[in-house]
């Protein structure tokens, strides 16, 4: 499920709060400031919004005209906010401007670029999204039951056993070994994807089940629709407690990421994401050589993205888990670097887990899966 357009412009108009507050680092400059040494997987780097990188600084000037935001050092692509009497003024330097009157409400238009945007968000009127164009690619995981197949204490819906693309995710230790062909589906992260708020940005909105039609109106989502679905359900299993030997965080942003896998392992870290050349349709790898354990003894965190209008990973670190490299070999020649996890100790699982059906095994016995795209491994050094 996609939640495509709204929140980029959304964000840039709450970094105008946020910054006349002052002092805070990007998310990729909070990253080198805490892992300086730790390259960013791309798993990481494909959701960070540009106007959020390193590259594009941001000034902010207050003044009686209102407030003034620059971002960008001379580049082009940086992002301008003008606040003054006549509303807010958005122009992110490549080709899309943002308009904010008094009882207007909100205009966007990308002027001159074929599949263009605008964004309209007036009083009361709620929000039109027009792209000018249809969505391309699909998210990596579109939950087809009511939960993700990572989540260990749930069980799995009829319609996820036929219906899930997941299911050939999962497979037995014994079968990471070269030559082993598996049936998958990978795909890549789109443009669309819900990308990272800031930490300020993203601490200042609800996110709690008592406070569930306050996040509607914020995203202007309407309560029968199938991205309200998501969003309860990503704030509900982000709410119950983890399995036994789980300790289980929701981050909602990279810098709240970065500060629960820190605590967990140091930060002597590496990280590991499953990278792929391009995207095709379901069809057969084969393992390659080189398939390579990444962490030492069992401990990890994992952290998987979730659906919802922003960038929420739910991350839990555990003692029982083995993480690897795992390189594939498509049946169209192309390649992908897959991220994979075995988990060694599967007794407290739901004994109806997605898993358990697909592979036949009762809970207890280790179990393996491959990782999305947009999902991450951290182990120490």
């Amino acid at each position: 499920m996609d939640f495509p357009l709204l929140l980029p412009i959304f964000a840039i108009l709450n970094l105008v709060v946020v910054a006349t507050h002052g002092g805070a680092l990007s998310p990729e400059l909070y990253w080198k400031s805490v892992l300086p040494t730790t390259p960013m997987p791309k798993a990481i780097t494909n959701i960070l919004h540009p106007d959020w990188r390193e590259e594009k600084s941001t000034y902010v000037g207050v003044g009686k005209g209102g407030v003034n935001v620059q971002a960008g050092k001379g580049k082009p692509g940086g992002t301008a906010v003008n606040v003054g009497h006549g509303g807010v003024h958005v122009n992110t330097g490549k080709g899309t401007n943002v308009n904010v009157g008094g009882k207007g409400g909100v205009s966007v238009h990308a002027p001159g670029k074929r599949g263009g945007t605008n964004v309209n968000v007036g009083g009361g009127r709620g929000v039109s999204v027009n792209t000018g164009h249809g969505h391309k690619g699909k998210p990596v995981y579109v939950g087809v039951g009511p939960h993700s197949p990572f989540l260990y204490n749930y069980a799995a819906s009829e319609t996820q056993l036929h219906d899930d693309p997941n299911v050939a995710l999962f497979f037995l230790q014994n079968d990471l070994h070269p030559g082993t062909k598996f049936n998958l589906h990978f795909t890549k992260t789109t443009d669309a994807a819900a990308t990272f708020l800031p930490r300020e940005v993203a601490d200042s909105l609800p996110f709690s089940s008592n406070k569930v039609e306050d996040v509607f109106n914020k995203f202007s989502v309407e309560p029968q629709s199938d991205e309200a679905n998501a969003i309860k359900n990503t704030i509900k299993e982000c709410e119950e407690p983890g399995i036994k030997g789980e300790e289980k965080y929701c981050a909602t942003s990279l810098e709240s990421m970065v500060d629960f896998s820190t605590s967990k392992l140091g930060k002597d870290v590496d990280l590991v994401s499953t990278e792929i050349s391009k995207e095709t349709k379901l069809q057969s790898y084969n393992v390659a050589p080189g398939v390579k354990k990444i962490n030492h003894g069992n401990k990890a965190v994992v952290c998987h993205k979730q659906n919802y209008p922003y960038a929420v990973f739910y991350c839990h670190k555990t003692e029982t888990i083995m993480a690897f490299k795992v390189p594939l070999e498509g049946a169209d020649g192309s390649r992908v670097k897959a991220a994979a996890v075995c988990h060694t100790d599967t007794s407290g699982w739901n004994p109806k887990h997605l898993a358990f059906q697909v592979l036949k095994v009762k809970p207890g016995t280790p179990v393996c899966h491959f990782l999305p795209e947009d999902h991450v491994v951290w182990v120490s050094n």
